[in-house]
């Protein structure tokens, strides 16, 4: 009889689950071992469930990075408060993300919350690179009675611990299905990704206030050529004012934030890309369902 006759197979659906800004998209990356979700400094970067899957000869694991547990202020906000409750329903089992190099009461409230999950959970302490070593024993230990299967300090960012966690998750899981194709590492279309990763350029290049009131629309994909394709983009924005930092002087700005992001693109597509922006003022889109429904933020 073959090995993979006697191997019984192996899956389940994972969720990733934290504040804002704990690292869920670092690690889901390091994961998958693919860009799958958007990871920039700033809070909230990400907006909905981002499903990445991790294949094997005897296994498949459905990770699902969720936006950072927060109280949500917009409609924008309670799609994401909702994507996070979502994300904790039919689960096999669920990661939870704190930051060590930082003490958050808040966080730690939610810690205690999340353990009480009747379900395999592992509490991943990463950025543990930013941590001295004689601080990490004390800090795991804070954490040992809280009632998870594991503790495990980590840096998702170097990867660091990231195949011991992937480890304990397999162990956790039962027989099952293969849901999706063996090549296949996440569930968003190419143009969900594009429009993430332009929208991941600006974040990194725009100032505070701005980035939470900014969304991406692909308005167009093509392929001119087997080795080149057209984009058109519409980058949206709340205010008049922010309109014009996002250009930039002479459209400076608006070049830098398409050129980086079209170098993210091509290594994408594995073509030359000429992608062509806009920005567009909708004021307070965030509230408005239409909007919602056009960038990708509903149900």
């Amino acid at each position: 009889m073959a090995d993979s006759e006697k191997t019984p197979f192996k899956s389940g659906f994972v969720s990733i689950v934290g504040r804002p800004n704990v690292g869920k998209s670092t690690l889901l990356n390091a994961l998958i071992g693919e860009k799958v979700a958007i990871t920039t400094p700033k809070p909230q970067t990400t907006r909905n469930q981002i499903i990445g899957i991790h294949n094997g000869d005897h296994h498949q694991i459905v990770f699902v990075d969720t936006p950072g547990i927060h109280k949500p202020r917009t409609k924008l906000g309670e799609f994401m408060d909702k994507s996070v409750q979502d994300a904790l329903t039919a689960i096999d089992a669920m990661i939870v993300i704190a930051d060590v190099s930082r003490r958050d009461p808040q966080e730690r409230e939610t810690i205690k919350k999340l353990a009480r999950q009747s379900i395999p959970k592992f509490l991943v302490l990463n950025k543990m690179d930013l941590v001295h070593p004689q601080e990490l024993l004390p800090i795991i230990a804070e954490y040992a009675d809280d009632g998870f299967d594991q503790v495990l300090p980590l840096s998702a960012k170097k990867g660091d611990g990231v195949d011991k966690l992937l480890g304990f998750v397999l162990d956790s899981l039962k027989e099952g299905p293969r849901y999706y194709p063996q090549d296949q590492w996440t569930t968003q279309s190419e143009r969900q990704i594009i429009a993430e990763l332009i929208r991941e350029q600006a974040l990194f290049l725009l100032q505070e206030e701005i980035p939470h009131g900014i969304g991406v629309e692909i308005l167009s994909m093509k392929e001119e050529s087997p080795t080149l394709t057209e984009i058109f983009a519409d980058i949206y924005c709340e205010r008049p004012s922010h309109k014009g930092i996002i250009i930039g002087k002479q459209g400076a700005m608006l070049q830098k934030i398409g050129s980086q992001a079209r170098r993210q693109i091509e290594a994408l597509l594995d073509t030359q890309v000429m992608l062509k922006l806009w920005v567009k003022v909708r004021q307070d889109w965030r509230n408005s369902n239409n909007d919602l429904k056009t960038l990708g933020y509903s149900e």
